[in-house]
């Protein structure tokens, strides 16, 4: 049975390390992005209404975290901006894109006029955005933020599910999208 209490929201304090013994002072940073490249990733679209003003942010780190308690999570960059309007409001909603929005992703990752235009959003029970669209859209209440380097670490408790059963998902690997061919 899942909790449904409110949300807890932690942070971590970062552990300190002596300046020149960190292993990112020994990583070529190009080497490391070309590495990490190789492996691909979904792309979605995190979303959140504070002020009745829908906001965005085009993440590639989504995952599942538990069965039990429903969890998911993704990572977003300490300098977001957008990050911090969302968490204001408690909640979010992970909209998953197919391999026919990469349009969406760059709209929305280069904020070219207006991404939602044509998106057809609708409020998720949350209140967050969700894209009727995606392949699935995941409506969470914040459950835990914490510190991971240059970026947080957000879990969200699971609050809604939809998806629809045709189409594959929006891959990035290498700098570029693609898509995925499930077996027969």
């Amino acid at each position: 049975m899942v909790d449904r209490a409110a949300p807890v929201t932690l942070r971590r304090k970062e552990r300190a390390e002596p300046p020149g013994t960190s292993m990112a002072d020994q990583i070529d940073g190009d080497l490391y992005r070309k590495v990490l490249g190789r492996y691909p990733t979904g792309v979605t679209l995190v979303t959140g209404c504070p002020d009745g003003e829908p906001l965005a942010i085009v993440i590639g780190s989504f995952v599942s975290v538990s069965m039990d308690p429903p969890l998911v999570g993704f990572l977003v960059g300490e300098g977001s901006l957008t990050w911090p309007r969302i968490e204001s409001t408690g909640s979010f909603c992970v909209n998953v894109l197919s391999d026919v929005q990469a349009d969406l992703s760059n709209a929305f990752f280069h904020r070219d006029g207006d991404p939602w235009s044509g998106t057809g959003w609708e409020p998720a029970p949350s209140g967050s955005p969700l894209i009727p669209s995606c392949l699935a859209s995941i409506d969470c209440s914040i459950h835990e933020v914490d510190d991971a380097g240059d970026h947080v670490f957000v879990v969200g408790l699971v609050e809604h599910l939809t998806h629809v059963d045709e189409g594959s998902p929006l891959v990035f690997l290498g700098g570029r999208y693609g898509s995925f061919t499930e077996p027969d």
